[in-house]
């Protein structure tokens, strides 16, 4: 069964074939900002696998120096996915719709994480990045 995600006001949605890997939560200072929370949910996907419903028009993105990035709907400015070089390689997981049946598997910079965070129990924790964390 396909993966379903939209943005807060439903304007932007995409559908994944495939199956979501790898989730991780990101504690650093520069996910605080752009997701406005403690961390970023985010799991990876093929990009092959992924493809936008409707709203596409509607995105926006931001992407640093290193060429990785973010895309956003530009009417309510939900963080829909990460981009790498123009090409989408995963999703934030707080737009998917449904049980998207992944868990968190690891905390990356949980050593730059915000004083007032609890971490969970669950996942491996990495003071920095953690493998194959871009």
């Amino acid at each position: 069964m396909p993966v379903t995600g939209e943005c807060f006001c439903g304007e932007v949605r995409y559908q994944i074939e495939g199956r979501l890997r790898d989730a991780r939560c990101c504690h650093c200072s520069r996910c605080r900002k752009a997701f406005s929370s403690q961390a970023s949910a985010y799991a990876l996907v093929e990009p092959a696998d992924f493809r936008w419903l409707s709203g596409e028009g509607m995105l926006t993105s931001y992407v640093g120096s290193h060429g990785f990035g973010l895309q956003f709907c530009s009417k309510c400015g939900s963080t829909l996915c990460g981009i790498f070089d123009g090409v989408i390689h995963g999703v934030t997981l707080g737009c998917v719709n449904g049980d998207p049946e992944i868990d968190i598997g690891m905390h990356i910079f949980v050593g730059s994480k915000a004083a007032w965070e609890v971490l969970p129990d669950t996942g491996t924790q990495y003071h920095e990045r953690g493998p194959d964390t871009p």
